[in-house]
């Protein structure tokens, strides 16, 4: 990794500074790649469950169904898991792999997204290689980025909805940030962010053309950094194991190069999939929407109601200090629609959001949740509780080899995150595994960043009206219908 000399400062030499290689030999890491996914926990061998067990944990009616139940956080507004979808957006994907082909080295998987968090999903390739992305002539051409409402004759409610073809396909850097409404709508929501931090530093600063893209971009991008760090990682991991981290540096996620763990991918980040309810507030006063129902619609289509604008007063934190609604708790069980999704042909198996997530673990190969609890210093009676969770869904699951995604659901539900009075709190986020694959992957992916804020410049602080994630991408939404 490059350094910056700044005056009065060396970098240092022979060592990676920000994390700790005690643990492993320094050649394990020699053969990762920005492009490539790798392992956290490459020491530890695979775990093997049955298939039939895992489909029978997995099915309708089985014991991951949550059905209808309403179990809400407390804290964590569900704003904050249609994020952690956009982050993963921002970060990884596996166009490849399936679920019949045993990936033994991660590193020959391609992840077609850089893995940096650096919204490349939201400016594509920049205004040279994707012109149609951004406006053109006078002092925001190449700069201001397009929406719907830059294009009266869309269909639909054109001024609240992402720029489209004829076709209705959005016209962004990630075709996935479309697959449902409310993503849809923090695209739209960045993408406002963005022209707004462009017009203040040229009303401010009077930039203009490239100096003017190129700074909006980097003040954009480190502040949606800022808010991923200190909103959304303390929600879901807690705030003392972000402070950790940040203050002593990471243990587990190390190498040279940012790059994006099985671990992460393919387990811990998708913990969101428990936290997501059947049906979602996107209005003050108005009913619960089903995510992929009538009005919010089946993704990939243009915005034709106005009661599926998203008011992010809502759905986030905000200054305007609303009653906000909560995510589902984060345990073992997933909203029923889940296990049944109504857009994927195929067997039952295929359609269940958890069965696909638990065949994927026996894909790629990964350890066993309680040896990886063991490898990062969890205490054996709390191993043995989590265990206990695990063995009482299904018997076939047994106490050795659990599924890493499945152990991190039940490590939330019987553990629950740090708080920072020194408790735990059950069902509100990650467990202390969980927590510190997410948190040490993220805070590792800006620290190896030289663009990031964590990367380049770690005095960095944020504009005070700018500084949560609340505010970000409520700054420039329009009036709603």
């Amino acid at each position: 990794m490059s350094n910056t000399e700044h005056h009065g400062m060396k970098p240092l030499e022979g060592l990676n500074p920000y994390c700790s290689m005690s643990l492993y030999g320094e050649e394990d890491f020699g053969g990762l790649r920005e492009d490539r996914f790798g392992r956290m926990f490459g020491e530890l061998r695979p775990a093997y469950v049955s298939p039939e067990v895992l489909t029978e944990v997995g099915a309708v009616g089985g014991p991951m169904d949550g059905g209808n139940s309403d179990d809400r956080t407390d804290d964590v507004p569900v704003g904050m898991i249609f994020f952690g979808q956009f982050v993963d957006h921002d970060i990884t994907l596996d166009a490849s792999t399936t679920f019949d082909s045993v990936i033994d080295n991660p590193g020959e998987i391609a992840n077609v997204r850089t893995p940096t968090l650096d919204l490349d999903c939201i400016y594509g390739l920049g205004p040279e290689a994707q012109p149609y992305l951004f406006e053109q002539g006078g002092d925001f051409g190449g700069v201001r980025l397009l929406t719907g409402a830059d294009n009266p004759g869309q269909a639909g409610l054109a001024e609240h909805d992402l720029l489209r073809a004829p076709n209705g396909r959005a016209i962004i850097g990630d075709p996935r940030n479309d697959e449902n409404r409310v993503i849809s709508q923090i695209q739209l929501a960045i993408t406002r962010f963005h022209n707004h931090v462009a017009e203040t530093l040229n009303s401010e600063e009077g930039l203009v053309g490239h100096d003017l893209y190129e700074a909006a971009r980097e003040q954009t991008t480190w502040h949606y950094q800022w808010a991923l760090v200190n909103d959304f990682l303390t929600a879901i991991c807690g705030a003392p194991v972000v402070k950790k981290i940040l203050g002593c540096g990471r243990q587990h996620y190390c190498g040279n190069v940012p790059f994006i763990p099985v671990e992460f991918s393919v387990a811990a980040y998708r913990f969101g999939h428990s936290m997501i309810p059947m049906k979602v507030q996107v209005r003050k006063g108005g009913a619960p929407l089903e995510l992929f129902g009538a009005t919010l619609g089946s993704g990939f289509d243009a915005v034709g109601d106005a009661k599926a604008v998203v008011d992010w007063h809502e759905l986030l934190f905000t200054p305007e200090n609303r009653q906000v609604e909560r995510a589902q708790q984060l345990d073992t069980r997933l909203a029923g629609d889940l296990l049944n999704l109504p857009f994927v042909t195929g067997s039952a198996a295929e359609k269940s959001l958890a069965t696909r997530n638990l065949l994927r673990g026996n894909a790629f190969l990964l350890p066993g949740g309680e040896k990886i609890a063991a490898a990062t210093g969890c205490e054996e009676a709390q191993i043995e509780r989590v265990l206990d969770k695990v063995e009482s869904l299904h018997a076939g699951l047994g106490r050795e080899g659990i599924p890493l995604w499945l152990y991190l659901l039940a490590e939330a539900e019987v553990v629950g995150r740090a708080e920072s009075n020194g408790s735990d709190k059950e069902g509100e986020g990650l467990g202390p595994v969980g927590a510190t694959i997410v948190a040490e992957v993220i805070i590792g992916l800006l620290e190896l960043d030289d663009h990031s804020y964590l990367g380049a410049n770690r005095n960095w602080a944020p504009r005070e009206e700018w500084n949560t994630l609340g505010k970000l991408v409520t700054v420039a939404q329009p009036a709603l219908p």
